[in-house]
């Protein structure tokens, strides 16, 4: 029955990170630097992580993206979002479970978040051939910088929510 619960409430966070990935996709970007995103998909991504951990985390953010660009009609863009998930997801677990005394949960946002940024620009640079990208990186790097301070400050009023819920407390307190 425990197997079962897990798997369902992993079920639910992939169906949230899709729904806010669509919902990201229909939000006119605030930003003056083109490519950036508020990374709402990543609220899930560090709830999965904290809650269950890397591994978890890992599979949440993978299908987010694969069923995320079915759905959105982007599959071009695959490559560049699975490689900044993958790569932020790997550098948040690590922070969350070596570094948890060190970066609060915002601070593992912001670590994500650039993460992700390099991730991307690094791809892109490599499939269109020109390392010239990097010039745009400091730019997304500031940006990264607030969007991850939104996003983790999300995710913690969020754990505090989903926390209440007494399964969830019990694994969580199992990690720590």
């Amino acid at each position: 029955m425990a197997r079962t619960k897990k798997m369902v409430y992993l079920a639910l966070l992939v169906s949230g990170g899709v729904a806010l990935h669509i919902v990201e996709g229909m939000i006119p970007v605030p930003f003056p630097v083109p490519g950036a995103k508020l990374g709402l998909a990543n609220i899930i991504s560090l709830l999965a992580i904290i809650i269950y951990g890397t591994k978890e985390g890992l599979g949440v953010n993978v299908l987010r993206c694969l069923i995320g660009s079915l759905l959105g009609g982007s599959m071009s863009s695959l490559i560049y979002s699975l490689s900044g998930a993958v790569l932020s997801t790997l550098t948040m677990g690590m922070a969350v479970k070596y570094f948890d005394n060190v970066f609060s949960l915002v601070g593992v946002s912001i670590l994500g978040s650039v993460t992700h940024n390099f991730a991307q620009v690094t791809v892109a640079s490599i499939v269109l051939s020109t390392f010239g990208l990097y010039y745009y990186l400091p730019f997304l790097m500031i940006v990264a910088i607030f969007t991850g301070i939104f996003t983790g400050f999300a995710a913690n009023f969020a754990k505090d929510k989903l926390l209440a819920n007494i399964d969830l407390v019990e694994t969580y307190d199992r990690r720590r």
